[in-house]
């Protein structure tokens, strides 16, 4: 199965190149008739661009027999690079002079950014997940979240009845609660960093010097439940910032073809203007 997924990615890498090189001599031999291709390289760009922005729309579509999700999300991948030599194609290999194609051309790179950036960072996510112990349902961190709350609290109010000692419990409401309630340290956790359980963990190791066996037991549950967390906080930080930048890419590329669009009829409009005068 998975040789077959390679083998289909060698095909489709293949085709891209052809497609690449074949724009590239036609540019060669058509340098006569440029105006004729700059058309071409434009129409062929806005279907493309018509393509890419449905992919959205056909991922809702899994319903039809329309292959699946895998397949179009490399047929999203590779159109997109073909966008990027038709763009470069139709602009000459320049950077307009006016002003609203120089915003058209800022459009188109920052979606193209954007899109590269996303596609790093979608293969790079799923590894550092399962290296974290696998992924975890995104609409199911704030359930999970509630659980590991709750129970830190009973654990730590329990801690007092058996004990008659109130330092668990001080110790969770200083250290804990804030922590357990709700997602912590997104960026320190989107670049990996373990500083801020590493200094949980130091004041847990203080805290455990001063404890008897049976406080020292309950502690070690409350360490346990707030490693628990961590993670979780890890995989929501992971998986949100995959939710920010469809926020990012997707009105980029919205804005991208709208702007196309206007385009065209910019061109078209003053073609004929210019063709009544």
């Amino acid at each position: 199965m998975k040789a077959r997924f390679y083998q289909r990615r060698a095909l489709a890498s293949a085709t891209l190149l052809v497609a690449v090189v074949l724009l590239a001599l036609a540019m060669q031999r058509m340098t006569p008739v440029i105006r004729s291709l700059t058309f071409l390289t434009g129409w062929l760009l806005l279907a493309v661009l018509l393509f890419l922005t449905g992919y959205n729309f056909f991922k809702k579509l899994s319903f039809l027999p329309l292959g699946s999700s895998r397949t179009w999300l490399q047929l999203h991948v590779y159109s997109g690079w073909f966008s990027v030599a038709l763009f470069v194609a139709h602009l000459r290999a320049r950077w307009p002079s006016g002003g609203f194609e120089g915003l058209l051309t800022t459009f188109f790179v920052l979606t193209s950014l954007s899109g590269i950036a996303g596609l790093l960072w979608s293969r790079l996510v799923p590894r550092r997940l399962t290296a974290r112990g696998g992924e975890v349902l995104f609409e199911r961190i704030p359930v999970i979240r509630r659980e590991l709350a709750d129970r830190a609290e009973k654990l730590a109010l329990a801690s007092t009845t058996g004990s008659g000692s109130a330092v668990l419990a001080e110790f969770h409401a200083r250290h804990l609660a804030g922590f357990l309630r709700g997602p912590q340290h997104f960026w320190r956790h989107l670049i990996g960093s373990q500083r801020p359980i590493l200094r949980l963990q130091a004041r847990f190791a203080d805290l455990s010097r001063f404890l008897d066996s049976s406080q020292r037991k309950a502690l070690a549950e409350l360490e346990e439940l707030v490693r628990t967390k961590d993670t979780l906080d890890y995989h929501h930080a992971q998986q949100s910032s995959l939710k920010l930048w469809l926020f990012t890419h997707i009105p980029l590329t919205y804005g991208t073809l709208l702007l196309t669009v206007l385009h065209v009829v910019l061109v078209y409009g003053f073609a004929a203007g210019s063709a009544t005068h």
